[in-house]
């Protein structure tokens, strides 16, 4: 049993126990003993993530297969296992995974005095769920890991919420996304019933009669369109956001979005290619009013979460845009600008938590003149400003120039309004920016002035290193994802 248990713990089974023991060993400290939980939290979140790019020293980027897999029998009679593997797709995401908890678990280092040591628990419990989510090679599983996911979000949205609505924004948050995935669970038990197999290599070899992948790819949709999310199943966003904590948001930001952006490339696309050819025009059109109407919207907003939230939304649905433009430049462009959402959008939702945290409002009406008092918030935001309207230079833009590119070969419309979109982006970027940071200082309703400490910036520089490195080397991505997205190309016989 010892050396099967070691066996398993390798470059893969090691950044998902990590997590594990991590939230187990706080169970066992009482609760008065809140800075001894805090750092054994820390130290596993920041043990996963320096282990989670050890495979990069011996992946091969020349294959589009499943590299370092291992298999542990879970209903040997049913023929599922847990099987895990990393590729091109699933490599970056979880990276992503464990340098956001870390994070999260800085945030809320003396915010969450209540319940730390659940807080703890539960931000170790989702990276778990979501590390194993992004290298899981098991249909079945592939829908109860995402699933339970919500779990942790769900208690931290509603225990740990700034808000009196904070119990009606979880219930939102976790009956929209688990109401899409019934059908998700009805199609894989489909797919079961055909394939006799749970494994998902063996799935994505089978070929599907036309009428069964529309109907499977319609299931699909309805489960990964409410985690992206699609207009008009996107209303549980900016409620979830803005009734978190802002470590909350940060992960809200971060992961569960590409939960359903990663299941369209994992699952759908892959598998149904026919039904994907037909339904473009279905995603196209919803994709392309979604980017404009969005943000249209971001303008109206008063409150500083809503505004990034509905940002936020905007970006995800040209995403689907290029996951649905079927050639390299569209698919290959849509996941760098995947891995700069969990980037940009935190940080900007980390600059309004430090504002929080000294006025205790998000109203945009109360601030002004901040460049005045704020000079170090300031510069923060304007940097992570410039790459919310995907500037050259930073990680926003070398994804959505490619998606731009390969949605013109598509429909030459579609690219249009993607582009009046990014223009409409920058410009209500510029906007929050201009009322938020300049003008006059509005003393009657802020009194308590302070730039960010060292913990907060600490907490910041990683984000501004990050966007700042992919935007100015990207190559590191082209070279780990091509082969994944020319085989997936190839694959669907979308060329």
């Amino acid at each position: 049993m010892l050396e099967h248990f070691c066996e398993c713990y390798s470059d893969l089974s090691g950044p998902i126990l990590c997590p594990v023991l991590g939230s187990i060993i706080p169970l066992f400290i009482p609760n008065s003993r809140i800075r001894p939980i805090r750092l054994i939290g820390l130290c596993a979140s920041l043990i996963t993530f320096l282990y989670s790019p050890v495979p990069r020293i011996q992946f091969d980027p020349s294959t589009a297969k499943s590299q370092f897999v291992e298999s542990l029998r879970w209903l040997p009679y049913e023929n599922i296992n847990f099987n895990l593997g990393i590729d091109g797709l699933s490599f970056f995401f979880v990276i992503l995974t464990t340098f956001l908890i870390p994070i999260c678990i800085l945030v809320g280092w003396s915010g969450m005095r209540s319940y730390g040591k659940e807080y703890i628990t539960a931000s170790l419990i989702r990276e778990f769920l979501m590390i194993a989510v992004f290298r899981m090679l098991d249909p079945l599983l592939f829908y109860v890991l995402p699933e339970s996911v919500l779990i942790p979000m769900f208690i931290i949205i509603g225990v740990w919420g700034s808000r009196q609505r904070k119990i009606k924004a979880a219930y939102q948050f976790f009956l929209y996304t688990l109401l899409g995935s019934v059908f998700m669970l009805l199609a894989i038990l489909l797919i079961l019933f055909q394939t006799g197999t749970a494994d998902l290599q063996i799935s994505l070899t089978t070929e599907f009669s036309e009428r069964r992948q529309i109907f499977l790819w319609i299931a699909s949709f309805a489960a990964f369109a409410v985690k992206v999310p699609m207009v008009p199943v996107h209303i549980w966003l900016p409620e979830a956001h803005v009734e978190a904590p802002t470590a909350g948001s940060v992960i809200l930001a971060g992961i569960p979005s590409k939960l359903g952006a990663h299941g369209f490339l994992r699952f759908s696309i892959p598998m149904f290619p026919e039904a994907t050819l037909c339904s473009t025009p279905f995603i196209y059109t919803p994709s392309a009013i979604a980017i404009i109407y969005t943000s249209l919207t971001t303008s109206r907003q008063i409150d500083l979460k809503k505004i990034i939230a509905y940002s936020s939304v905007a970006h995800m649905n040209l995403v689907t845009i290029g996951m649905f433009s079927p050639n390299i430049q569209g698919i290959g462009g849509s996941i760098p600008p995947m891995l700069s959402h969990g980037l940009v959008p935190s940080a900007l939702f980390l600059c309004v938590g430090v504002l929080y945290d000294r006025h205790k409002t998000r109203l945009v009406r109360y601030y002004g003149g901040l460049v005045s008092t704020m000079p170090n918030l300031s510069t923060i935001s304007f940097s992570s400003t410039l790459a919310n309207m995907s500037s050259p230079g930073t990680s926003s833009f070398i994804g959505e120039f490619p998606i731009s590119v390969g949605a013109f070969q598509r429909n030459s419309l579609v690219a249009t309004l993607a582009a009046l979109g990014m223009i409409l982006g920058a410009a209500y970027s510029l906007w929050l920016y201009n009322r938020v940071v300049s003008g006059n200082l509005k003393a009657d309703f802020l009194h308590k002035f302070s730039d960010p400490n060292g913990r907060e910036v600490s907490i910041f520089i990683p984000f501004l290193v990050g966007v700042v490195r992919m935007g100015v080397h990207p190559k590191v991505f082209p070279d780990r994802m091509h082969t994944y997205v020319s085989n997936l190309v190839q694959h669907g016989k979308f060329n």
